[in-house]
């Protein structure tokens, strides 16, 4: 059994191993593969029978110059890379990893917020480039420090992550609204369940948790920030393409916006041009919620498990059941 690994370095830079994958099959692990040339894809593919994949795309193309594929696993909850009707008609299971990186995400959500209430990394130099040492008083902050407790957030997407998010932000002392086509009693335990135009009429903070689809992509736009309270504090780990980027930096710049706090955008690695760069309170991190250790372990052993599941003729984790 032959197992190819098109683009592992971002889930294994080096702190995590491949061995249990290697126990399975004939194993060939390669750190980068083009996004862009389907002919790499092809190559390094060959006879292999079980591809994993984080971003590099297994289109139609690819499943067809590829006939020994049997079953593709993701490195990853998002499977958009691959073109799984296609693979479904072909008999081929795509298996990603479900709920791998929920108490990661939901952190760093609140870590984007924390940093925009009190710029610790800001004020942290501050002090090292010596500020605080000469500074005449005994304290001094260069930005407005914000307390939470009493604010209101509103989490669009109140999924696991949305719920998770909501939990440290309802221990600090918010208010939690929830937005979702599907409200659950244990989301009740945690926010007030509301219509999209109210939580956006009425949340000081709103946090993106839901996944892209085509009704939610650019949901955040011009006429749905108009809707925002003056000031909102806006906070997406979820997907970029939710944000209208350009409708964004026109609020961030003009103030209707104080500040998002971002780890995705439409585009990634991102753009020069990307207008939010230039953006007044914008802060951007590179995709990095979904990649403690602990987190990348679980997508490691997921997707071991899913090739032994695979194995024994029951697939599991199928996102295009056939």
């Amino acid at each position: 059994m032959k197992i190819v690994v098109l683009d592992g370095y971002t889930e294994n830079p080096g702190d995590l191993s491949w061995q249990a994958l290697a126990e399975l099959g004939e194993l060939m692990v390669y750190d980068r593969t083009s996004l862009t040339d389907e002919q790499q894809t092809i190559d390094r593919i060959g006879d292999a029978e079980i591809v994993l994949t984080n971003k590099t795309p297994i289109t139609q193309r690819v499943l067809d110059a590829c006939p020994q594929i049997r079953c593709i696993c993701v490195l990853a909850t998002g499977y958009n890379v691959v073109d799984c009707a296609y693979a479904a008609k072909r008999g081929i299971p795509v298996c990603n990893v479900p709920a791998y990186g929920t108490a990661a995400v939901g952190q760093f959500a609140i870590a984007l917020l924390l940093e925009i209430c009190h710029h610790v990394a800001h004020h942290s130099q501050a002090v090292h480039d010596g500020r605080w040492e000469h500074n005449q008083d005994w304290c001094f902050w260069d930005y407005p420090l914000i307390e939470l407790s009493g604010k209101t957030m509103g989490i669009i997407g109140f999924g696991r992550i949305g719920q998770t998010t909501g939990r440290i932000a309802k221990a600090m002392g918010m208010q939690i609204l929830a937005y979702d086509s599907f409200p659950s009693d244990a989301g009740r335990a945690i926010a007030d369940y509301v219509g999209l135009a109210e939580l956006l009429r009425r949340s000081d903070v709103i946090a993106l948790h839901c996944p892209l689809f085509p009704e939610t992509e650019g949901m955040i736009n011009r006429d749905t920030i108009a809707q925002m309270k003056d000031g909102v504090i806006l906070l997406n780990n979820s997907r970029g393409q939710l944000v209208v980027e350009q409708d964004l930096a026109d609020a961030l710049n003009s103030g209707k916006v104080f500040a998002a706090g971002l780890d995705v955008v439409s585009t990634e690695p991102i753009h020069g041009d990307n207008p939010l760069l230039q953006a007044r309170n914008c802060f951007i991190t590179p995709h990095i919620s979904w990649a403690p250790r602990e987190s990348r372990q679980r997508i490691m052993d997921c997707v071991v498990q899913n090739v032994c599941a695979f194995l024994k003729g029951m697939p599991e984790n199928v996102v295009n059941r056939l």
